[in-house]
Formats: C-alpha cells, structure tokens, sequence
C-alpha cells in the first residue's frame, strides 16, 4: 500500500473506520501516490483526495452505473489490459456488451458525479502501474452488495490491478479477526479453510477427525436466522460476541424476535443490550489480553495472542466455557490448549498446514495459503493468475446491471439516510461507550446546511427523524461535506439515538448484509420540549462492566 501509485477508497472512509490502515495509505500520498475517494460524503478521507476531482460524491446506491462507466470509458480508450484479459479471465465480451450502454453522460446523470471526473478516474486507474481498489460497507451494506462487490472486481480484471506489488483489490475487514473467523468456519456453508460443507469428500475428512456426523446442507446466515425466527423454524440461539439488539437494522423487529426465542444464550466480556434479554449470561475473557490463541488480519496473516493477565474471577475463556458447555450434553472435548487446537486445524485445512506454532511464534506472523513447513506464504492470493499459462481457474467477469436502493425516495419520504461510523467509537458502544472521549460529536442527525435553512433549524436544534419502520429524535449537526438532501447517521449511540429503529432490512440473497446505507426519512422540527426529550424506540439499558 505505501509503494503503490494510486488508491481508490471505493464506499470507505477509512481515516475514521480503518485509522490504522489510512496511516499506510497517508504514506503513500506523502510519497506521490493518488488517492481518488468515491464516497456520497466529503468524508475525512476524501479531505487528502486529488484537489479539485479526487472526490467523487455519487448519490447513495449507484455504485454499479458508475463502476459500469468506468469501465467503458477504458475500453472506449483502449487502456484495457488485453494480454491479461486474454490469459487469465473469462467472459469478457458479455461484460463488454453490458457496460457499452455506460456511457458518461448518462453515468452523471444517475450518479450525480460529472462526466469528466468520471473520465479522469477510469484514465489514471488504466494507467497508473500499480493500483489499490479498496472497499467496505458502503459498497456492501446494500440489498445487492455482492453485484456491488463484482462491478469493482470487474474493473481490477479489466486493468490487471490484482494479484502484483502494491496492484490489487483489498476489502477492508470491519473489526479485528473478522477475517479470522471466516477462515475458521464462521461462516453457513464452509468449514475451517473455506472448505464447502456440501462437498462430500471435504465433510468426510473433518467428520472422521471429529468423529460426528456434519449436516450436509449449507445454514442461515445472520439476516436468514431472523427469518427462521419469525417463522418459528428457529426457537433458540447462542451469541458469541454479538450485539444484534443493536447492531440488526429495523431494531423493532430485532428486539421482537429476540424477546420471543425460547432459549437465548449470549456469551460476552460485556453485558450487552442482547444479553440483557438474554435466559443465560456466560461472562467471557477478552480475546485481545486474557487468552492464548492467533488473529487473522486483513492480508491473511496469521498472528499469535497471548495471555498478558489473566480473566477477572468469575470469567473465563471462550474454549474452556465451550469445553466445559459440550460435557455437560454428554461429550468430553477434554481440555484442549490454543495450541493444540490449532494444530487440528493446520491438519484439516491446507491452507494453513505449513504454519507451525513455532514459525508463528518466530517469523511473527504468516500469511495463507501455506502449505508446508518450508512454504514462506504466499504474499498474494491472486498472484497465480500472472502464470502462463494461468494456474487454475480462469477469473470471471460478470455483468451487473443497476438495482436503486430499495426503501424510495417520495414526498412523504424525501431525504436519503447513510449511516457510518466515528473515529471515537466502535460499532454499538458497548466497549468506547465505557470511557469518555474529548473527540466524541454523540448521536446527531447530521445534515447540509442548506438542508438546516429550508427546516428552519439551527445547529444543535432537536429533530424528529421518521422512516416507514420507526422515528428517533436527534440533535442536528451540520456538515458541508454532504449534499442536499442526504443525511447521516451513526450507530454507536444507541441509549441516546437508535439510529437502527429507522433503517430497513432489505437483505442481498448472497451475502445476507442489510441496507443499512439507504433509507429514506422525513425530519421535521420538535416544537415541544417535553416531546423532545423522548423517542419512540425500545433504547436498551446502560451498558455495565462484566455480569
């Protein structure tokens, strides 16, 4: 990232979402590299963008028409990477025939960006020799996140950005290990090491090492377990490390679906506003400080945690809570050690058999896939496709075709919600909700203030914000950095304003993410005092220490 020539944050505000990760990026720019900042929202990152067009402020849920465009002005300009197209992909002609209808002028007319900012980014990202395409949830919070997803591979096959030295495409991971646990199984149809549960020969292997039979259909992911929940396929769930009475958008169904389970576990360091409606509390160790074990980071390298103190009394680790839970049903997993664990999963998962313990300890880290004790891992995931003839399969293009968000914009509801996140803050509050911080702006409604003028509203004026699910009351923050008509949100406050009470769950049938970036509200002015003071939601209790 800090030797690449240009980077793109496609939907990510990554000085305040990913301050660690921006840092390397900051690098880059101090050294010459470009960064283009496609986001509805004049963020703090696109602060350090191009000047004058390196912010691209599409309206909300256009991601595909301007992705399209993008890459049919490269093709009009004969800047495609044709040597690899011809190597190393497929369906090529088919995604050429569906972007041809891209054309600028109509691309700034659905997205709102100009004709020629769009030009001059397709240009420098064609151009450029090595190139970072970036994204997070404001490309895949959106009932069609996985579409979003591919128009953005599209463009790194169509310019070769992938698979080289500081030339690729790298989805930025929310919180820490979230890559992690995906690589561990935490996911509805894969075992450790993606391995597909409906594979016959791959479940056969984990089935004979843990000596039970394995369902051979793929599960519900989260937005489908709330589905089964109010179907009543669903009557009991175990969370673990898990806010959802928070987190899940339209937070009235979620607090209703919770409440009426028959059994609900939750598992955590800290008594949520999920473990409060919770049967049984199971107080947890910190992960990060008071366990044995490894994280997963954004690169795929593997890392070792160790144990700095040890959990208060009454708390304890997350495997000997499992352990201890599955002997007490009748199986003895006995009591393994992280490393013992961990060794169990380098013999199932190829991906990560050459990672030793003791190489993790020594080489502070490696990255998969690794697949022997000799095997350095591989720096990058895609870099097969540079072989000639290309090892493996061939990449796929794949045709997306433009989806508006779902929940509409009308008279009634006129002004388009986002949500985001602070640098202060972490996603519910439950843990930064615990300490002050002299950065901290609250819960606010923030809005243009051109937006403010037409209300009647000044700054810090208290406002009824309303969607078709629910209504908050905030106060309002003004910010030039949006547009007329767009509002933004964030989530870290919910004892204050829950912000979850307004959005929709509109779900993409591939990834199960809710449309937590597009939803449409009215906001009007409080007049009363006393109506002021109170919302129309089900705020959860304070946060407190340890149960």
């Amino acid at each position: 990232m800090e030797e690449t020539d240009l980077v793109i944050l496609w939907g990510s505000n990554a000085r305040e979402a990913h301050p660690i990760f921006f840092h390397h990026v900051l690098k880059a720019i101090h050294r010459g590299a470009r960064l283009y900042a496609v986001d509805p929202r004049k963020t703090t990152s696109a602060q350090w963008a191009v000047p004058g067009t390196g912010h691209l402020p599409l309206y909300v849920g256009t991601d595909i028409p301007l992705a399209n465009a993008i890459a049919r002005e490269i093709l009009a300009a004969g800047l495609e990477n044709r040597s690899f197209i011809e190597n190393a992909t497929s369906g090529f002609e088919e995604y050429r025939r569906s972007v041809e209808p891209w054309t600028l002028e109509r691309a700034e007319l659905i997205t709102g960006v100009p004709a020629e900012q769009i030009r001059e980014l397709a240009h420098a990202y064609a151009r450029a020799d090595r190139a970072v395409l970036c994204w997070t949830l404001g490309i895949t919070e959106h009932h069609n996140a996985v579409d979003n997803v591919r128009a953005l591979i599209n463009l790194s096959l169509l310019t070769g950005h992938v698979g080289r030295y500081g030339s690729g495409v790298c989805p930025l991971r929310g919180q820490n290990n979230v890559q992690g646990g995906g690589d561990m199984g935490a996911l509805p149809d894969r075992l450790p090491g993606f391995q597909h549960v409906e594979n016959d020969a791959l479940r056969a292997k984990f089935e004979r090492v843990w000596g039970v039979a394995i369902p051979p259909k793929g599960g519900w992911h989260l937005s489908g377990m709330f589905e089964a929940m109010e179907h009543g396929e669903m009557t009991a769930l175990y969370v673990i490390g898990e806010n959802p009475a928070n987190s899940e958008a339209d937070q009235h169904r979620t607090v209703r679906l919770l409440s009426g389970l028959e059994t609900l576990v939750v598992q955590d360091m800290l008594l949520t506003a999920t473990a409060e409606l919770a049967d049984v509390v199971l107080p947890a160790a910190a992960g990060w400080c008071e366990s044995e074990g490894t994280v997963t980071n954004s690169e795929r390298r593997v890392q070792r945690v160790r144990q700095a103190l040890p959990p208060p009394p009454g708390v304890r680790d997350d495997v000997e809570i499992l352990c201890d839970l599955a002997r007490r049903m009748g199986h003895d997993l006995g009591n393994p050690t992280a490393e013992e664990l961990w060794n169990e999963l380098r013999a199932l998962s190829p991906a990560h058999a050459g990672m030793s313990w003791t190489r993790l300890e020594a080489e502070d880290g490696l990255q998969w896939p690794c697949y022997d004790e000799s095997h350095p891992g591989e720096l990058y995931l895609h870099g097969r496709l540079w072989a000639r003839p290309v090892i493996g399969p061939r990449a796929p293009f794949k045709a997306v075709e433009h989806d508006p968000p779902v929940d509409e914009l009308t008279d009634e509801f006129p002004i388009r919600l986002t949500t985001g996140r602070h640098l202060d803050s972490y996603n519910t509050g439950v843990q930064t909700g615990l300490f002050a911080s002299p950065m901290r702006k609250g819960g606010t409604v923030d809005l243009h203030p051109e937006d403010g003028w037409r209300l009647g509203v000044a700054e810090g004026d208290r406002v009824r914000v309303t969607s078709r699910r629910g209504s908050v009351v905030a106060p309002v923050r003004f910010d030039s950095g949006l547009r007329p008509g767009l509002a933004f949100m964030t989530l870290h406050y919910p004892d204050q304003v829950a912000t979850n009470e307004l959005t929709i769950d509109a779900v993409d049938p591939g990834s199960g993410t809710s449309e937590f970036k597009a939803t449409a509200v009215r906001i009007e002015p409080v007049e009363n005092a006393q109506l002021a003071g109170k919302q129309e939601t089900h705020g959860s209790a304070l946060h407190r220490p340890r149960a």
